[in-house]
């Protein structure tokens, strides 16, 4: 069919286009249902104009015609647009929804992709002989969580406080500077990508590398006496290698494309709202310690940045920060891993019965939008949680 010519069904959708300001051409329309972000008209209906049945457009079109007519400009690439009207709740066909999350995956790349069929230990060498040899790092802290660090111990040490508190120290059962280094958290990237796993004393380690100027981390020391502490929730946790694993034992993006081609349109909805929460979260946090500081009076945002610091909400800070630009597929990616993290929650529950659930509503240990998801098990036998933990230094 020629393009200069709309059929009756296609000129109902130029024409809904126009009355709401825009300007469609039966050429867009092609060029979008060829990248399956628009479904072709349906057969069948009366527009036939005497002339027998034609065909009618499908009913989410009028909808989605609008959305891409304000996003799909020229030079947009496909995936990012599907992303987009996805996330402004528009029906975008659900085939070009999961294939824009995979696409998100793909991009997550670590070297010796090129060899996919090596054996994994190989790979894992190879990963490390590519890191030595490159000097790849990986961002711990970033720059803005630094200076807002140094400026709150300023501030506190000015007022005749030891910070950071020595208390912490009888909390941490292996206290001291942190030993991880930038090189050592890409590597411990890596592998986890590969493997799908990591180590507790992995995990220990790039928690207190951090916040390196806590000489005690008490999150930390949880994490990595996991073992002795509490063995029957370790044996039903861990690898038989002692190793954690973040989901299934393999490579996580595998994991992470099967979510992309399983998980409901409402989950990925949801954990796509919610990963868009946890970055305004964070960043309107950094903002108001920023104020505070700039007072030179600590307030409620300085406690509150502490007491993620100081436990694990402060990493969705960090992540927040590392990534100054937030590209479309990138955040599609968290959406995955936001998603892959609930569902692990979940089957630990059913695993472990009696967890402490209740803990994550303490403040600090799940940036709030988090929190919100998980309030069925928090509040399932805690109706008090919630209450925070307050790191200030005494006066």
């Amino acid at each position: 069919m020629s393009t200069d010519t709309p059929s009756p069904a296609d000129q109902l959708l130029i024409d809904h286009a126009y009355r709401h300001g825009f300007t469609v051409t039966a050429k867009m329309l092609e060029v979008w249902r060829s990248r399956r972000l628009l479904p072709g008209n349906i057969s069948g209906g009366g527009l036939g104009r005497g002339k027998g049945s034609a065909s009618r457009p499908a009913p989410e079109s009028f909808a989605l015609v609008l959305g891409l007519a304000c996003h799909g400009g020229r030079g947009k690439r496909p995936h990012d647009v599907a992303l987009l009207l996805f996330g402004e709740g528009l029906p975008v066909p659900e085939e070009t929804v999961r294939a824009a999350f995979t696409a998100a995956v793909n991009t997550l790349t670590v070297p010796g992709d090129d060899e996919p069929d090596a054996d994994i230990e190989d790979r894992l060498d190879a990963l490390a002989d590519h890191i030595a040899e490159t000097g790849l790092t990986a961002t711990l802290v970033p720059a803005r969580a630094r200076r807002i660090d140094e400026g709150i111990a300023r501030l506190v040490r000015a007022a005749g406080h030891i910070w950071p508190p020595a208390e912490l120290a009888a909390l941490d059962a292996n206290p001291g500077p942190p030993t991880a280094t930038p090189r050592d958290a890409a590597l411990a990237a890596g592998t986890t990508t590969i493997t799908g796993t990591m180590s507790l004393e992995d995990v220990g380690d790039l928690f207190r590398a951090m916040n390196p100027t806590a000489l005690a981390n008490p999150i930390a020391s949880l994490v990595e006496t996991t073992r002795k502490d509490v063995p029957e929730f370790a044996d039903a946790i861990l690898t038989d290698d002692n190793q954690l694993a973040l989901g299934p034992v393999r490579d996580a993006r595998d994991h992470l494309r099967d979510l992309a081609a399983t998980a409901s349109l409402q989950e990925l909805a949801q954990t796509w709202e919610t990963a868009e929460g946890v970055r305004q979260w964070a960043l309107d946090l950094c903002g108001r310690v920023e104020e505070e500081l700039a007072t030179g009076h600590l307030g409620e945002a300085a406690v509150e940045w502490m007491n993620c610091r100081y436990a694990t909400a402060g990493l969705a800070v960090l992540t927040t920060l590392k990534d100054r630009d937030w590209p479309l597929a990138k955040r599609a990616l968290d959406a995955l891993l936001l998603l892959s993290q609930l569902r692990e929650v979940r089957r630990r529950d059913r695993l472990t019965p009696g967890m402490q659930w209740h803990l994550l509503g303490v403040e600090g240990l799940m940036p709030p939008p988090i929190r919100e998801l998980l309030q069925d098990l928090i509040r399932r036998d805690a109706p008090g949680a919630g209450a925070g933990v307050d790191v200030r230094p005494a006066s």
